[in-house]
């Protein structure tokens, strides 16, 4: 409740400008008040109003001024100035907030990485450089600590992609009441020593050809698949289905000539079949006689000398068939002249002596 109590935040960016905050609406809910600050130590100071306030929303909430030395007092009083409400003398070094990196450069040497930035003109032993990094498959950052302002790591594996930041430190509480800490330097993307713009890029031309390869590889060989199976198929439905043979490539008179009359076919067809079944039987004949004629061979050898002649009568006639029948069926007693004897056939025998 005193003057002392009320709770600012100070912040000096790189001992260049300060930037002093209160909490407006906790500690003065109904009034606008005023700040006024001076550098330097002795009874007679020179305070100078803020001219760059901070509102919230419209209530003065912080001052932004210059950094001017080491030592700084502060004052907030009511809205004309006549009142001190606060005050507080502080060491400006103590609340240093310092600048990002500048210049930072990664050396890459197989699986250790070296990065390092610019020396700060003034209290470099007071910053650290903390490196943060991690790969696309790590969910946290992993983080290295060291002496500004260069800092080492090693295990990187060249195959994966890392993201990387770094940022410097102010030491506590050698050098700062308040652990402050710069911004992060913008975000780095790496592979093996080479820069690229996101850990996105992290497939090569190289992997994007083998990847283009095997999916080209991959569908050849599904349609080689789908064709095996396709023909066993086939197979299958043909042993199980067999095809059902067209009749009019057997029977193609009978649509072609006849226009599927069947009875007309058969009609016709039966004066054709005739002629075929008795060209046929000839040979029959041919072959019965030629047998007939071993077996009178046959009987010669092994019994009285009995032989097939053919009627003189038949052998002028020249219809085959009926000297054919007229050897086969003789009339009965008829006597039949050869070579001056007279040979008489009976029903039992063709040929009697």
């Amino acid at each position: 409740g005193g003057k002392d109590g009320i709770n600012t935040t100070i912040i000096n960016f790189n001992n260049e400008k300060m930037q002093i905050t209160w909490a407006t609406r906790a500690l003065f809910p109904n009034e606008n008040v005023t700040f006024f600050y001076t550098f330097g130590e002795g009874k007679h100071k020179v305070w100078k109003p803020c001219t760059t306030y901070l509102l919230d929303p419209d209530y003065n909430s912080g001052c932004i001024f210059k950094t001017e030395g080491p030592t700084l007092a502060i004052s907030i009083r009511n809205n004309d100035g006549s009142e001190e409400i606060f005050s507080k003398q502080l060491k400006a070094d103590f609340y240093i907030k310092p600048s990002p990196p500048e210049n930072v450069t990664f050396f890459w040497e197989e699986d250790t990485v070296t990065v390092s930035c610019n020396k700060p003109e003034r209290n470099a032993w007071c910053l650290r450089l903390e490196l943060q990094y991690k790969s696309k498959f790590d969910k946290e950052w992993q983080s290295r600590t060291s002496k500004c302002c260069s800092v080492g790591e090693q295990g990187f594996d060249p195959r994966k992609c890392y993201s990387f930041r770094v940022r410097l430190m102010r030491l506590v509480p050698y050098c700062n009441v308040v652990k402050y800490s710069s911004d992060w330097e913008a975000e780095t993307f790496w592979m093996n020593g080479t820069l690229l713009d996101s850990c996105d890029d992290e497939i090569t031309p190289q992997s994007k050809t083998v990847i283009v390869l095997s999916c080209s590889l991959a569908v050849l060989l599904m349609m080689l698949i789908l064709l095996i199976l396709l023909c066993k198929w086939q197979r299958v439905q043909m042993s199980v289905l067999p095809a059902i043979p067209d009749p009019k490539y057997p029977f193609a008179d009978l649509f072609n000539d006849h226009n599927g009359n069947l009875q007309e076919w058969l009609y016709q067809n039966d004066h054709v079949v005739l002629p075929t079944k008795l060209e046929y039987e000839e040979p029959e004949s041919i072959i019965e006689a030629e047998s007939q004629q071993e077996d009178g061979m046959n009987s010669d050898k092994q019994g009285p000398l009995e032989k097939i002649f053919t009627f003189s009568g038949a052998a002028e006639n020249n219809d085959g068939k009926a000297a054919e029948i007229s050897c086969l069926i003789p009339a009965p007693n008829t006597m039949a002249p050869f070579a001056g004897f007279h040979i008489l056939m009976n029903d039992d025998m063709y040929v009697m002596f």
